[in-house]
């Protein structure tokens, strides 16, 4: 596989056939099994231990703040992921997830500044990778493209950047996020334990969680803060936090909180902010979820340091590109 000098250590040359799923497998690979949420002290514990390894380098959010990292490239990559989510309704968690893994990429193999194309290749791979830990059934990689594509890239283009991308996250695809907490959180609260307000906080609370992939600042903390001032978010709580578990640093929840309510709950209409017992505003159609995303000022990659502040500009017209790399 040719590519320029600047790609040559994106792109890897190996042939996955053997270990990346075929254009003609439609569905998650047969040992994916349902996830299960932890539901005791133990099991949470253990994921708080060890969420520090799921998450980008520490220096990674100082990175983007000083735009060491592109993070108009990244909020445009997200930005698609969140409307391929839309598009084919998957969970909330796929998209996350994605995110996740792109941010992982970036934070150990900065792409070079303004590649949209490898940036997109990066978001294709990264969403397709997560469908299949998540979604019990995966578009086609070209499918998957067919949402306001920038690029439209070959499968074993996808395929092979899906392998480079497993190598450089050492494999662990199982990542934390905040949603592994989200049950067990919300079990704490003391709060109307009928199923269906169980489930609008839930709902709630995920909206609120996926939002945060937007705002850069959220990157400096770790997945149970975020998902602990989710709930406390939903719930309509103060930011006194009630007691989640011994390993929640209390005070990460409280600034966790704080910037998401200056963010994401009270301008942004993508969260779907409503207290238990009232039904949350649903957009009518996957596209209402965008024009909320897109008119949204909370939805920007922002940052307490003015020269993080994105300044993005829509692309008017897309660019096709069969294979960049020369397939």
């Amino acid at each position: 596989m040719s590519c320029s000098p600047a790609a040559g250590d994106l792109l890897c040359g190996e042939v996955a056939d053997e270990v990346v799923y075929g254009e003609n497998q439609r569905t998650s690979p047969p040992y994916l099994q349902p996830y299960s949420p932890p539901s005791d002290d133990a099991t949470i514990g253990g994921l708080i231990d060890v969420e520090a390894q799921h998450m980008p380098d520490p220096d990674y959010l100082r990175r983007c703040r000083f735009r060491l990292i592109d993070v108009t490239a990244r909020q445009d990559s997200i930005n698609w992921i969140l409307k391929v989510r839309a598009h084919y309704e998957f969970r909330p968690v796929t998209a996350f997830l994605s995110v996740n893994y792109l941010d992982r990429f970036l934070s150990c193999s900065p792409l070079p500044r303004q590649s949209q194309w490898e940036y997109h290749l990066l978001s294709v791979a990264c969403l397709s990778l997560a469908a299949k830990m998540e979604e019990p059934e995966v578009p086609l990689l070209l499918d998957l493209q067919l949402v306001d594509p920038r690029f439209v890239f070959e499968p074993k283009t996808i395929q092979r950047m899906e392998l480079c991308v497993m190598t450089k996250l050492s494999w662990r695809l199982r990542s934390i996020t905040p949603f592994d907490y989200l049950h067990y959180f919300i079990s704490k609260l003391s709060c109307d334990p009928q199923p269906d307000s169980i489930a609008r906080l839930f709902s709630a609370a995920s909206n609120l969680i996926l939002s945060t992939a937007l705002v850069i600042d959220f990157l400096g903390f770790a997945p149970s803060a975020i998902a602990a001032a989710a709930v406390l978010c939903s719930a309509g709580q103060g930011q006194s936090p009630p007691f989640f578990h011994d390993g929640v640093n209390k005070e990460m929840v409280r600034s966790c909180h704080q910037l998401m309510e200056d963010y994401v709950v009270d301008t942004c209409p993508y969260a779907g902010y409503k207290c238990p017992g009232a039904e949350p505003e649903r957009p009518s159609s996957p596209v209402g979820v965008l024009d909320a995303v897109s008119s949204c000022g909370s939805c920007e990659t922002r940052s307490e340091n003015p020269a993080s502040t994105s300044e993005a500009e829509p692309l008017n017209r897309r660019a096709r590109s069969p294979d960049p790399a020369g397939e």
